[in-house]
């Protein structure tokens, strides 16, 4: 690991590869980068990074949060002494996170025994005077920034460069080419041309199933299967929002949208043969909301599978399930198709019975 010492640059920030990371990068990157701070990201996550957040913490806290304080510590192992950990507590009036996202600095600042300054900002929609700009400002503060032009000119760069990261990801390019592109300004479209036999959605939040190793690469995983997957990354706002009405739910849940708003939208869509849920073990609001996907999925009569992993999730079991799951739906659909052979069939083979026996 390279050492690196931030303490004696006042314009650095740690940012780990966890959490909000994964859907808000794009945006953290052209915000921070425009007001002149430099990004310093933690390494990708190990088995190492899960073991070393998971000894900090008690046993039931779920591995998204182990992941996070692992990437607090890299940081820290790397020698960054100022590290983002923000507080998102609403992201619409009434629409909440989770207890430990809501306070994350709290919970990094008790069990982190370090000496590093936590660059933490409160985001509350469902409070006055706590909208994004608040956030904002309350963070380039961190660092002497206070004027506000200055600080909606960066926002302005961070929209940007979210709004061609999501561009690109609506067109099918995958998560990890649509990011890199996107952080060097450039928006290219991709053709879908290769042909897949089965599709399938992906369902859940962007921390479990765009880290590699919590997902065990889970996206090539099954496009070695000959799957193409879709993801909530596909999708308008508009098109999630419907979803989450589809399963007959309003909404409660800040991250309703990846959850019960792309299965809504994907139960529906008829070129998708089968979904997968990816939750992580331990997770309240996310077993809400798979029972709530997994009625509706009988009601569309549409395969499902529910699986759940944390850090002790072998890889072996992870892909044995995966392949009876695609199996079984490369049957049905075969299945299907020579149902409607035969129906349509109008040269149907019918046995000659008019016949006259001869002595």
């Amino acid at each position: 690991m390279e050492k690196i010492n931030t303490k004696d640059d006042k314009m650095v920030i740690g940012i780990p590869r966890a959490m909000s990371f994964y859907n808000n990068y794009p945006f953290y990157y052209g915000f921070f980068t425009d007001l002149g701070i430099k990004i310093i990201l933690s390494d990708i996550t190990t088995k190492q990074t899960m073991s070393k957040g998971s000894s900090l913490v008690v046993t039931e806290t779920c591995l998204p949060i182990k992941v996070f304080i692992g990437h607090v510590l890299n940081l820290i192992e790397k020698g960054v002494d100022k590290i983002f950990v923000p507080s998102i507590q609403s992201i619409a009036p009434k629409i909440y996170n989770c207890s430990k996202i809501r306070g994350l600095p709290d919970l990094v600042r008790n069990v982190v025994k370090k000496d590093f300054t936590i660059i933490e900002a409160t985001l509350d929609k469902s409070e006055k005077n706590q909208g994004l700009y608040e956030f904002l400002t309350e963070i380039a503060s961190y660092y002497g920034i206070t004027d506000i032009e200055r600080i909606k000119k960066a926002s302005k760069a961070g929209w940007r460069t979210y709004n061609n990261f999501h561009i690109m990801s609506k067109s099918g390019m995958s998560y990890k080419k649509s990011m890199n592109y996107a952080l060097q300004g450039k928006v290219f479209i991709e053709n879908e041309n290769k042909e897949f036999p089965i599709s399938i959605a992906l369902i859940s939040h962007g921390y479990n199933i765009f880290d590699e190793r919590t997902s065990m690469k889970v996206f090539d995983k099954l496009e070695a299967m000959d799957v193409r997957v879709y993801s909530s990354l596909r999708l308008s706002t508009e098109q999630m929002e419907d979803g989450i009405k589809t399963l007959g739910q309003d909404m409660y849940w800040a991250n309703e949208y990846e959850m019960t708003g792309a299965a809504g939208h994907y139960l529906k869509d008829n070129k998708i043969d089968g979904i997968i849920t990816i939750t992580a073990f331990g997770c309240g609001p996310d077993s809400l909301m798979v029972e709530r996907i997994t009625r509706k999925a009988k009601h569309f009569n549409k395969p499902l599978l529910n699986l759940t992993i944390d850090e002790q999730t072998g890889e072996a079991g992870f892909i044995t399930r995966l392949e009876a799951f695609v199996d079984m739906l490369f049957r049905k659909k075969r299945a299907s198709i020579i149902s409607k052979i035969d129906i349509n069939n109008e040269t149907s083979y019918i046995p000659n019975t008019n016949y006259i026996e001869t002595k």
